[in-house]
């Protein structure tokens, strides 16, 4: 196996792990900047603290996307296919943040992986990828809506007799512990699907065998996505933060906890990966409903979840035109 293409692919798996870092931050900091409750510049660093540190927390996302979702490719062919599953999903991710429109980097990768394997003929686990993830990306958005309600809803009976300018003030502190939690489950998402992806290159090249996640990747893939994260992604960040709906500290908080709790439980239980762009932007929309229902941009909410939808679909078709036309020099 050339060395050099293994080098390209686990480069290009590190720059679309820093990509999805700029492109993820406002998942993390966008209600807590928009209530004010941290300044931009510590949020980022603090989400890029956090992120560093979930890396390290499990295994079972990275599992699944290098086992669940394509037969392992072999040979230089196995090479290409990964490279253009990446080059796919990173040219989703850069459209996507150009124009501010908070998509999902996970599922990106996904359709990158689905498109470029059908392109090289290597087998998808049709039931894998309706399992981990066709499911995951519909329920998830759905539990984070309703959590998101009813988290609100909780928050404004117990606190119904507090001082509303003291609630508001004790919340912003709040949103900093949620915030914290939110980048820290962002980092157990997000870092392992860039892990899966090096370790099925490290397999194919004959550098790695077994179960295990070599310490290097871990550290690479957490250390891209954490600079990535602090780089910022401030278009992103004003749609969640601001386009959606005006949020105060209590919906930030119950946004941020609702959605925490929805990737910890995905990640340690299912070991399903699923994307926090969906799950925040979700619990966004349920804790502001709470306020009045016209409260939500229910237009911008649409063109959101219209962008869900056509995201594996789009990042499927660029990462198949790119193995195409790779394949025709890199064999």
């Amino acid at each position: 196996m050339d060395m050099a293409a293994l080098i390209a692919v686990v480069g290009v798996a590190f720059f679309f792990t820093y990509t999805n870092g700029f492109h993820d931050s406002a998942n993390a900091i966008a209600t807590s900047v928009s209530t004010r409750a941290l300044t931009p510049r510590a949020a980022l660093a603090m989400a890029a603290v956090m992120n560093l540190a979930g890396a390290f927390l499990g295994s079972g996302v990275a599992h699944t996307v290098s086992q669940g979702i394509i037969e392992t490719p072999t040979g230089d062919r196995g090479m290409v296919i990964l490279f253009a599953a990446l080059v796919g999903a990173i040219a989703w991710n850069l459209v996507t943040w150009y124009f501010g429109l908070p998509s999902s980097s996970s599922h990106a990768l996904f359709g990158g992986m689905v498109g470029a394997a059908m392109a090289g003929g290597i087998d998808v686990i049709w039931g894998g990828v309706l399992d981990k993830i066709v499911i995951p990306m519909i329920v998830s958005p759905v539990v984070g809506l309703v959590g998101g309600f009813l988290v609100m809803l909780a928050i404004l009976w117990i606190f119904r007799r507090a001082n509303p300018h003291k609630a508001k003030r004790n919340f912003r502190v709040a949103q900093t512990a949620s915030a914290a939690a939110m980048a820290l489950a962002h980092g157990l998402q997000d870092a392992q699907k860039t892990m899966g992806i090096v370790v099925m290159a490290l397999t194919i090249s004959g550098h790695h065998s077994g179960e295990g996640i070599p310490v290097w990747v871990k550290i690479s893939c957490a250390t891209m996505l954490s600079l990535g994260t602090y780089a910022g992604g401030w278009r992103i960040m004003r749609t969640l933060g601001r386009k959606i709906i005006e949020l105060d500290p209590p919906q930030g908080f119950a946004a941020e906890a609702t959605a925490a709790t929805v990737m910890y439980v995905t990640s340690f239980v299912f070991k399903a990966p699923i994307s926090t762009t969906h799950v925040i932007t979700a619990a966004i929309m349920g804790a502001g409903a709470t306020k009045r229902i016209r409260a939500v941009r229910w237009g911008v909410a649409k063109n959101i979840v219209l962008g869900w939808f056509i995201t594996m679909p789009a990042a499927a078709i660029v990462a198949a035109l790119v193995y195409w036309f790779a394949h025709l020099f890199w064999g």
